[in-house]
């Protein structure tokens, strides 16, 4: 069987080690750990060391938290959604997807609590399941995030055309926007946080805004003072038609806006991603992964409780198509109700989201290919990191990706740029399937070694349930990505919603074969090697004594 190596603490936090070599498993008896002076496969590396360090504060997590739940999809895609299913359509949509993103984080936040290290959820898949998928779901990450990435930039571009229509400043547009991401990225994972903390305050301050202007509207406190209500509940109805196909039709409606909604969750994982960089991370991630539960039901669940509220699903407002915030609903209520001024400060902040979101897929994608890199599953030079601790090679490498937002410039190569776009669109579910799909292998190997899971800082107990369900739904989701295609059928349609299927299980068993690896039995499972204790990554908590401290501790 092929050991996979693990990493070790930290050199710059934690305690070096000064034993360079190390097992991921090397027996049934999980702390048993014999060193084997002569064979090659068990030792170190220079380049196996892992020297990020941590510098996101918990203030930064927290927002980093925030950032990963609320993008354009909310402010942009609920309108979309509200006009394919109605508003109880799209209502069950979210909450549904809701639950599924849930239970993923809850899975990633519970492995983190126990290994806040490098690799993430990809390394944990290697370490408790099998060596090839956590290669082929860390190099689908890699490449769906650092696609995603320039696709977001060109988002951002479009909605600067809101106040400039003049297509011939696009180009300088994007390549101010891809030098600023990279240049955040390049100096430093602290001015990565200290940004996403100011891009997510923008968000949290519009989101909580838009609903209660929202709700004030609703209630007849907009300049034309009428009353809606649930009014669009009755007329034109509770949930739309998908194609008017009949009776089928409002099944189908929801199950679109499912595929949609899940998009715009995706994105949760970043505060997991970020806890090898993060300080005192079992605890601050615990406390991000409790509050977000809450955080979807207010700001998602609400907010598009609220947009069914405003804005009928049959408005030809929302066929817009614009990118900007003209397609947004919150805007289009607010003309209807006679409000002119608002649409062009939320257009601005809009914008910073997209810019936002850009940005942490820059940081992801970057931190995936190095811990990619530090199993020996990526080339080894993106392993090099500054003194300071960032990963330089590896955000270079994915800094280069950011070219392909020129390829939505020409007409020619718009198509191009668009099938780029729709191959990472099933990328996420694999994502989401595997880490619940980690976290069963996680837990049985918890229980068949004696080991108890209440005893980390986070734990759910809920689990394996939600893993379960979890795994359950993003499987379907894989599965009825592209179901629309059917019912318009065409090749390009058909293989740009499917080709990473293929794709995924071609990394994998080409990994598996190459490599010769076996999936890990429950008993034969590595939960210490390379992990930091508690006292090598905690502070101890001083909790605030002042109002504004205590204020602050509320909120962050």
């Amino acid at each position: 069987m092929y050991e996979e190596k693990a990493t070790t603490p930290p050199l710059n936090s934690e305690k070096q080690l000064g034993d360079s070599s190390s097992l991921e498993k090397a027996g049934s008896d999980p702390h048993d750990y014999a060193v084997h002076a002569d064979d090659d496969r068990y030792h170190f590396d220079a380049a196996d060391l892992d020297r990020v360090q941590r510098r996101l504060h918990q203030r930064h997590v927290q927002m980093i938290a925030i950032a990963g739940t609320i993008g354009t999809g909310l402010f942009l895609g609920s309108g979309h959604a509200l006009q394919n299913a109605g508003p109880l359509g799209a209502l069950i949509a979210y909450c549904l997807v809701g639950s599924v993103a849930y239970s993923s984080l809850c899975a990633i936040g519970e492995m983190t609590s126990h290994a806040p290290i490098s690799g993430t959820f990809p390394h944990f898949a290697a370490r408790w399941v099998d060596p090839a998928l956590g290669f082929a779901v860390g190099w689908n990450y890699f490449y769906n995030n650092a696609i995603t990435f320039p696709t977001e930039i060109t988002a951002a571009t479009i909605l600067l055309s809101y106040w400039d229509s003049n297509t011939g400043h696009q180009p300088i547009y994007i390549a101010v926007l891809c030098v600023c991401a990279c240049l955040i990225n390049l100096f430093g994972v602290r001015y990565f946080g200290e940004s996403e903390f100011a891009f997510s305050i923008i968000k949290l301050s519009l989101i909580t805004g838009l609903i209660i202007a929202g709700l004030v509207i609703t209630c007849g406190g907009g300049p034309d003072h009428t009353r809606h209500g649930f009014q669009y509940w009755r007329n034109p109805g509770p949930i739309a038609e998908f194609l008017e196909t009949g009776g089928l039709g409002k099944f189908l409606a929801i199950l679109s806006v499912l595929v949609q909604a899940a998009f715009s969750f995706q994105g949760m994982e970043l505060v997991a991603i970020a806890a090898s960089e993060t300080q005192s991370p079992r605890r601050n991630i615990a406390k991000a992964v409790r509050r977000v539960f809450y955080r979807i039901l207010v700001f998602y669940i609400l907010g598009v409780l609220v947009t069914g509220m405003l804005v009928p699903y049959n408005d030809p407002h929302l066929l817009s198509a614009s990118g900007t915030a003209a397609e947004s609903p919150y805007v289009i209520a607010m003309q209807l109700a006679g409000i002119k001024t608002l649409p062009g400060i939320i257009n601005g902040a809009i914008f910073t989201s997209a810019f936002s979101a850009g940005n942490s897929y820059l940081f992801v994608s970057s931190r995936i290919l190095y811990g990619l890199a530090l199993r020996g599953q990526a080339p080894r030079i993106f392993t090099k990191c500054t003194k300071k601790g960032l990963p330089i090679m590896a955000v270079g490498f994915t800094c280069l990706f950011s070219a392909l937002a020129f390829l939505s410039v020409q007409s020619t190569a718009n198509q191009v740029f668009n099938w780029l776009v729709n191959l990472t669109t099933v990328g996420g579910f694999f994502s989401w399937a595997t880490m619940n799909l980690t976290f069963l292998r996680f837990y049985a190997g918890y229980k068949a070694q004696g080991l108890d899971r209440k005893k980390l800082v986070y734990y759910s107990s809920l689990q394996p349930y939600l893993a379960w369900w979890g795994l359950f739904w993003t499987s379907l989701f894989i599965l009825i990505n592209g179901f629309a295609v059917f019912w318009d059928f065409n090749a390009s349609g058909f293989l740009t919603a499917y080709i990473n299927i293929p794709i995924f299980f071609g990394l994998y068993f080409g990994w598996k074969l190459y490599r010769k690896t076996k999936w890990w039995k429950a008993k034969e499972m590595d939960f210490f090697t390379g992990v930091p204790t508690l006292e090598e990554t905690e502070t101890p908590f001083v909790p605030p004594t002042t109002i504004w401290g205590k204020i602050f501790e509320f909120l962050f």
